[in-house]
């Protein structure tokens, strides 16, 4: 009788030990605001039964080794998924960060002198997206068939002769007293100090196709916690933190 007893707890142990595993999710970030945000997620998200462990990395590859993810957009996800073979899936749209032009030499991008060098990030997407950006404002002209991903060697007019500079998207930010301007990702500008609606000389109209999303592994897209976890992002209080604190440097997409 006692060892029945014995093996009933053991079992209902499991049980309710494989429960709370269903229940507690790792969630890779990047540092800054999405770290931010996330934490009000995991706030909204214990409400209704899902703790999330916020997990920060500091290079744009790390996180999709994560169980599920919020820190990219979805051509780098695309890219990675690609490149990588990673098998994960896109489950809902998060919050847009434009890139911003910045530089403290210049208060203008008209003000670029011949031969000037610019920063960009060195992945192939945020790297095709600042390029993107950098044509948007007149200063080069890409192949027509270049799409998201244009490189350096798609540059097919550039009138002032510039130097692209390609670096590591986290450490552009320290990279601008030693070159006349830089690309930077919203997150990685907000990180060093910057405000990207007062001090950056040109910017992404937020329309553009970099909306930052939640990816998770293809076998997981079932599982009850997915949606937990969307139903927290996309709550009102989420998008009044998100509002409040960033100032419409970070928008949401829901």
């Amino acid at each position: 009788m006692q060892r029945r007893f014995i093996l009933k707890l053991a079992a209902s142990l499991i049980a309710a030990n494989a429960a709370h595993a269903e229940d507690t999710i790792k969630v890779g970030v990047i540092g800054g605001p999405h770290a931010q945000i996330m934490e009000v997620v995991k706030t909204v998200a214990a409400k209704n039964g899902l703790n999330i462990r916020i997990v920060e990395f500091s290079d744009y590859v790390q996180p999709n080794a994560a169980l599920a993810n919020s820190y990219q957009h979805d051509p780098y996800l695309q890219a990675q998924v690609k490149d990588r073979g990673y098998k994960l899936i896109r489950v809902a749209d998060t919050v847009t960060y434009p890139m911003g032009i910045y530089s403290k030499k210049l208060k203008k991008l008209a003000d670029l002198q011949p031969g000037a060098k610019i920063a960009v990030p060195n992945d192939p997407t945020n790297g095709g997206r600042a390029l993107l950006l950098l044509q948007k404002q007149g200063l080069l002209k890409l192949r027509s068939d270049a799409g998201l991903k244009p490189t350096p060697l798609d540059i097919v007019e550039n009138p002032k002769k510039l130097k692209i500079v390609e670096l590591d998207a986290a450490q552009i930010p320290r990279s601008l007293n030693d070159v006349d301007a830089a690309a930077i990702n919203t997150n990685f500008a907000m990180e060093a100090g910057l405000k990207p609606n007062q001090d950056a000389i040109a910017i992404e109209d937020p329309k553009d196709p970099y909306v930052n999303i939640i990816a998770i592994r293809k076998a997981d897209k079932n599982k009850p916690w997915v949606a937990k976890l969307v139903a927290a992002y996309h709550s009102p209080e989420v998008k009044q933190f998100v509002e409040s604190k960033f100032g419409g440097a970070v928008i949401t997409a829901w």
